[in-house]
């Protein structure tokens, strides 16, 4: 056996044994839930003596934000797909919401797939098994259940052995990553839902999703509770 053959018959292996290593090994704990941020204590003024007369500077105008601190007490979810590749999109959008909003609580999850497809993804891994060790000692398998001759795709396989187990192993990660990707982008503020790429078909833009959160934020009932 070549250098060439051992590489093949040993990528398969290796790859399955840390698909294993990943299927049983159990989630990361959930992070502790995050306190909302608490606007900065009332500090009462110090009363001046009388005839104190204060020196006023001139500096240039700042524009004011007309949000102030609208973003303390309110906590924005953005659930993505993580084998999606969506985490570089996500954290784009947290930034800029923490930056428009003072305060305001993000937090960044998974959106899993549905449970069927999750099921699938973990039977993929045993179908990959069986098909390479099928392919590997099929010759000494089909006798023990009572057939004499191997069917002629088995041949086939065996004609290209170290070919078929690498196609069997490519194809099989290829499924079960499909089968692991919700293609989800769920935005919620306070629990609401305010944009859903399941729904739209796209991504929010920056702009949009900053003017949807403040409509959310600056709603009557939001502004009141946060005081």
């Amino acid at each position: 056996m070549d250098r060439a053959q051992l590489i093949l018959l040993g990528l398969p292996i290796f790859l399955f044994c840390s698909d294993l290593f990943n299927l049983f090994t159990p989630p990361p704990p959930k992070p502790p839930p995050h306190r909302p941020h608490q606007p900065p204590p009332h500090v009462p003024h110090q009363q001046r003596p009388a005839g104190f007369t204060p020196e006023t500077l001139d500096f240039p105008s700042q524009k004011q934000s007309g949000l102030g601190a609208v973003g303390y007490g309110n906590t924005v979810e953005i659930n993505f797909c993580v084998s999606c590749s969506f985490k570089g999109t996500a954290v784009t959008m947290k930034k800029m919401l923490e930056t428009e909003f003072p305060g305001l609580d993000v937090i960044l999850a998974n959106y899993p797939a549905p449970a069927p497809k999750r099921l699938l993804a973990k039977v993929v891994p045993v179908v990959q098994m069986g098909v390479i060790g099928m392919i590997v000692a099929g010759d000494r398998v089909f006798p023990l259940i009572g057939i004499a001759q191997p069917p002629a795709w088995f041949n086939s396989l065996r004609a290209n052995r170290f070919g078929s187990m690498a196609s069997t192993w490519l194809v099989g990660n290829f499924l079960q990553s499909y089968l692991q990707s919700s293609g989800a982008f769920e935005v919620l503020c306070n629990g609401e839902p305010v944009f859903s790429k399941l729904k739209e078909g796209r991504f929010p833009g920056e702009i949009e999703l900053r003017d949807l959160i403040s409509k959310k934020l600056t709603r009557p009932s939001i502004v009141s509770g946060s005081y």
